[in-house]
């Protein structure tokens, strides 16, 4: 008997690495991409105890519609007890994170490498 596929959306990659899951976004986050993602994103971030990473290097936009999609994501993952980071590197997203004060609750990080080899403590900004 086969798998079948998970759900997939052109906008969100998700792969594991180093024992985190990566959702990897892509092009421009916006209503219509968020709606493509939630399934993904959701099938993502319900499990117990997972090491989530958002990764935010590959889109081009990102208006509110993206801050849903984190701010889910995070209450996702922490309500079963996981944890979660942040890599952004584009400055008008890291804008619009520091406007809307995301960076308080889920500081962003600059690379992958930073993510995956910090220590297990992001539930500490619940």
């Amino acid at each position: 008997m086969r798998n079948k596929p998970g759900p997939h959306s052109p906008h969100l990659r998700v792969h594991q690495e180093r024992g985190h899951t990566v959702l990897e976004f892509h092009g421009e986050i916006d209503i219509l991409a968020a709606l493509d993602i939630i399934p993904v994103l959701d099938a993502a971030t319900g499990l117990p105890g997972a090491r989530v990473v958002l990764d935010l290097r590959h889109i081009e936009f990102f208006d509110c519609s993206g801050l849903r999609l984190l701010y889910r994501a995070r209450r996702r993952v922490l309500a079963q007890s996981g944890t979660v980071h942040l890599v952004c590197t584009h400055p008008l997203t890291l804008r619009i994170l520091r406007v809307t004060e995301l960076t308080k609750v889920m500081p962003p990080l600059s690379s992958m490498d930073e993510a995956l080899g910090r220590p297990e403590a992001a539930s500490e900004y619940s």
